[in-house]
């Protein structure tokens, strides 16, 4: 299997990219595409020692699409960027999976219109694992899709249930429809139309959950319009972090804390560990042809590692065959 990467796209671009590309083809025995500045790349491999399962191939490239560029400029003025010519990679068949740790725009763009959609879906949409006392949760969409209709969201529910059977193993995954009270009454026009589309769907759909509920686990995915998942996913992750921060402040505040700390030290480091992004990787643009992986654009060497895996399951898992199917039954 082979994985194209865009190694300039991201905050720690190119040399954590790069790194992670490395450790994922030793790791995972995945051969590699990189996209971007080839000098840069073989410096970066050769002062690293990095070593690779075969020789990655490098596609050589100075254009850069950025998170402050229009991302509909993948199509036009950066059609040559790292990201768009590892795009051209998945499209034409030298590439069987994509990860890129850049703009988020530019990737639901490229997939939509390069890798194109799959037949029957009206929009693709990112679906990202959450951590949870109980494992992971689901939260779809997390940014593809500001503004959503209701077909969209049931859609959604029935990718996230592939998704979750298919690659997390996930037998009858629970589906819920964030919203700001469990009633079906409950929620706009959209949200009161939207439940009863999910409701009809065949998957296991358990109503209306709220916000608060969401870190217990208590669905398998949580169903949303991209504006409010976006929003939701920065929360989680602001809290996690201001939270920790507090954590520290306390243990570090006067002798017998920092005492207790050491007693507590690696207990404390499980929950970091659990809460740590870059164990899940990346988020796959569900809906689209090919598997297509959304890294966290502040993205390690870990975290790409760790997206590689997940597009090796995906692609291995055959989940877009299975998101076809049903579609496709859904049509009949």
């Amino acid at each position: 299997m082979r994985v194209v990467i865009d190694a300039f796209g991201g905050d720690n671009a190119p040399e954590e990219i790069v790194k992670g590309a490395a450790a994922a083809s030793a790791e995972l025995n995945v051969d590699i595409t990189l996209t971007g500045n080839k000098n840069t790349i073989e410096k970066i491999i050769r002062e690293n020692n990095l070593k690779f399962k075969n020789e990655p191939v490098i596609i050589d490239t100075d254009d850069v699409i950025t998170m402050h560029d229009d991302p509909t400029s993948i199509l036009k003025s950066h059609k040559s960027s790292s990201m768009a010519l590892a795009f051209k990679e998945l499209c034409e068949d030298r590439a069987d999976a994509f990860v890129s740790a850049g703009s988020t725009g530019a990737i639901v763009v490229g997939g939509t219109l390069m890798v194109k959609r799959i037949k029957g879906i009206k929009r693709p949409a990112l679906a990202g694992m959450i951590p949870s006392p109980k494992g992971h949760y689901l939260l779809m969409d997390m940014g593809a899709n500001a503004e959503c209709r209701p077909e969209m969201l049931r859609q959604f529910g029935i990718m996230a249930n592939a998704y979750l059977e298919k690659a997390e193993g996930i037998e009858n995954p629970k589906i819920g429809l964030l919203n700001i009270g469990t009633e079906d009454t409950k929620g706009t026009e959209m949200h009161k139309e939207s439940y009863k589309l999910l409701k009809s769907a065949p998957i296991n759909f358990v109503g209306n959950i709220e916000s608060r509920e969401m870190p217990k686990g208590e669905c398998d995915a949580v169903i949303t319009d991209g504006f409010t998942g976006n929003i939701a996913l920065k929360l989680i992750e602001g809290t996690a972090i201001t939270f920790f921060k507090m954590i520290k402040n306390v243990l570090y505040k006067n002798i017998l804390n920092k005492i207790a700390a050491l007693v507590i030290k690696k207990d404390l480091y499980s929950i970091k560990s659990m809460m740590d992004s870059s164990e899940v990787g990346g988020a796959p643009l569900l809906g689209v042809r090919k598997p297509v992986i959304k890294a966290h654009g502040s993205s390690d060497a870990k975290a790409i590692k760790n997206a590689v895996r997940q597009a090796v399951i995906f692609s291995e898992k055959d989940v877009i065959g299975n998101i076809s199917a049903v579609i496709s039954a859904e049509g009949d």
